[in-house]
């Protein structure tokens, strides 16, 4: 049994903290962390580029802490903008951002993968106190600096795992069990299997390569959509990608804040404020927004940060 929870740890943890991002090619040699710590925070690119999103990492480390150069390349910014130090090192196709930092380079200066560029300095608050964040920009394009690594993964567990890691499994089994005022793990919304998986896929509509938030559910125009636990609706809305949205929070457990997202309905039966049941009809399937046909985009975010759905579905 203690062997069946560890590995279902293992794979709850990298459900949470591992960032599902296709290699990007450089040929700037292997890639290294700007600093010692824990990735507090990961990639979060918005849907669109005018929104709000996360578009770099964040790692926990001391002030005064030593940044270094995650790639061979050159300097091409050593500053302050906006009140806050910044440094950009140039790596041919490639950008890599490191803020807030006291930069310890000039400009032109060609600089080593692991080679010391600043320190950090106040100025980017995070869970447990100050963090660094790292950046990675192809063009006007964000890319997930993580991407750059031969092992992501292992990276992205903060120190802190093993604790979270248990909790949400408490949480999911006392939901499997009957506890129904504990939604840890969630019924389907719509009864038909799995389609378009969570992670990195090229879009059928756009053909750009982009992270997919969510997993799609096969389901026929019309059929009815169900709320996946007992929660709060927090959102409503439309719009040109997602087409009819809705947000439910399941609310806060253990600390863990849980809330799921269902895109591309025909409408919400449902408003904001209102308290659903788990199983609840909350809406019809539909192809609205960016949609190939009916079926239901369903998202699953733990703590701010999109999670495979998969690993949470009963």
């Amino acid at each position: 049994m203690a062997k069946m929870r560890a590995l279902a740890g293992l794979l709850l943890a990298g459900c949470l903290w591992a960032v599902a991002a296709a290699p990007v090619a450089t040929a700037a040699g292997r890639a290294v962390l700007p600093m010692a710590g824990p990735v507090v925070r990961g990639f979060d690119p918005p849907d669109q580029p005018w929104l709000s999103g996360h578009r770099g990492v964040d790692l926990l480390g001391a002030v005064g802490t030593e940044v270094v150069a995650a790639m061979a390349g050159r300097i091409v910014f050593a500053g302050t903008v906006a009140g806050r130090g910044v440094v950009v090192v140039s790596h041919g196709a490639l950008r890599t951002t490191y803020l807030p930092v006291r930069p310890l380079v000039s400009v032109g200066t060609a600089v080593q993968a692991g080679e010391v560029i600043g320190r950090l300095v106040a100025g980017h608050s995070c869970a447990g106190g100050s963090c660094l964040h790292w950046g990675l920009k192809r063009g006007a394009e964000y890319l997930d600096p993580l991407s750059l690594l031969d092992d992501p993964e292992v990276r992205l567990l903060p120190a802190d795992a093993s604790g979270r890691v248990a909790a949400l499994i408490d949480f999911r089994d006392a939901a499997l069990s009957g506890g129904q005022s504990v939604p840890g793990a969630l019924s389907r919304p719509v009864p038909g299997g799995f389609g378009s998986p969570f992670g990195p896929r090229l879009h059928p509509i756009l053909h750009i390569w982009r992270m997919h938030n969510g997993l799609d559910l096969h389901a026929a125009c019309g059929d009815a959509i169900h709320a996946a636990a007992p929660g709060r609706v927090v959102r409503v809305s439309s719009d040109p990608e997602s087409g009819h949205r809705l947000e439910i929070d399941h609310g806060t457990l253990g600390g863990h804040r849980l809330i799921t997202i269902y895109l591309h309905a025909t409408g919400y039966s449902v408003h904001v404020g209102q308290t659903v049941r788990r199983g609840e009809v909350v809406g019809r399937v539909g192809s609205t927004g960016l949609s190939t046909g009916c079926h239901l985009h369903f998202a699953v975010k733990v703590d701010g940060h999109y999670v495979d759905p998969e690993r949470f579905l009963s």
